[in-house]
């Protein structure tokens, strides 16, 4: 975790600055494929954060010979530096060249075109004295509390609004008996139906080695002096209120804002734990990574 705090100049600019994050693997024995980080400009003015969250690939060849952990951490770190040093690109044209130089680098070992070649979804937010603008891509979520207090989620919605057809058959799956070869071979189908509608029209988008994807991201501004905080959620750190309903997206702000990025994966890891079966709560995995940045510009 890291706190950092900075006092502005008599100008008003900026009063002070908080910044904290934290991330966990859902598996201490699998690298964590979430990717967090900040980074304020030389100037002292303004800041960037990203978070990552990478696509777990599946078990057979998926065309490359990277890993997902690899690839967040080249995508995030391109993404950082090009959002911070280059405020004349949109955050969304930031993306577009942080995938391309992200693609150059394995596409002579890789085959890029495979549905599954590593991907991530995305959270961006650039702050100046002015504006705060906001970047989001799949389901993380970004929380802007306002200077009233309320808290907007930036959302991506298109993962939760699949084809009745493809939702049925998920429900169909979580009606099944855990470990029973029906439920396998249900869920095997379930999962040909949502990779039918990856980076696909009608379907959802993340960022794998196609730049055009960044234009499908939900972007948008907001006055600088109307936002007090932002709290930038990987979907692991998120199930807290999606999942286990433990609270909603204002109550997530107010227990980070007040206790810190740790306490909120904290949280989730022990609603996890009450639950390994997923019988309470069904999910995809039983435990996620966990990522999680708090702003306070």
């Amino acid at each position: 975790m890291t706190d950092h705090r900075a006092k502005s100049a008599p100008s008003g600019r900026l009063t002070g600055m908080r910044i904290e994050l934290a991330t966990e693997p859902g598996d201490p024995q699998r690298p964590n494929e979430d990717y967090a980080s900040v980074a304020l400009p030389a100037s002292g003015q303004g800041g960037v954060l990203v978070l990552l969250d990478g696509v777990t690939p599946p078990e057979e060849d998926y065309g490359c010979r990277h890993t997902v952990p690899w690839f967040t951490a080249r995508l995030g770190g391109a993404m950082l530096e090009l959002s911070v040093s280059h405020r004349d690109m949109t955050l969304a044209e930031a993306l577009a060249a942080a995938i391309s130089r992200t693609a150059a680098v394995h596409r002579g070992t890789c085959d890029l075109s495979h549905a599954r070649t590593p991907q991530a979804t995305v959270v961006a937010a650039r702050w100046s004295a002015d504006t705060v603008e906001h970047l989001v891509l799949s389901d993380s979520v970004l929380l802007l509390e306002h200077a009233d207090g309320s808290v907007h989620p930036v959302l991506d919605p298109r993962l939760d609004q699949l084809p009745p057809a493809v939702r049925a058959r998920r429900a169909a799956v979580r009606a099944l008996p855990r470990g029973s070869a029906e439920r396998a071979a249900a869920g095997r189908e379930y999962v040909r139906a949502v990779e039918a509608l990856r980076n696909a029209e009608g379907g959802f988008f993340t960022a794998a080695a196609d730049p055009a994807v960044a234009a499908r991201a939900v972007t948008g501004t907001t006055p600088r002096a109307t936002v007090r905080s932002l709290t930038a959620l990987s979907d692991g750190a998120g199930r807290w209120v999606e999942v286990f309903g433990a609270g909603s997206w204002a109550d997530c702000a107010g227990l980070v804002g007040k206790e810190g990025p740790q306490a909120l994966i904290d949280r989730v890891r022990a609603a996890e734990a009450a639950d390994p079966e997923c019988t309470a709560h069904p999910r995809g995995k039983a435990r996620d990574d966990a990522a999680v940045v708090f702003v306070m510009p």
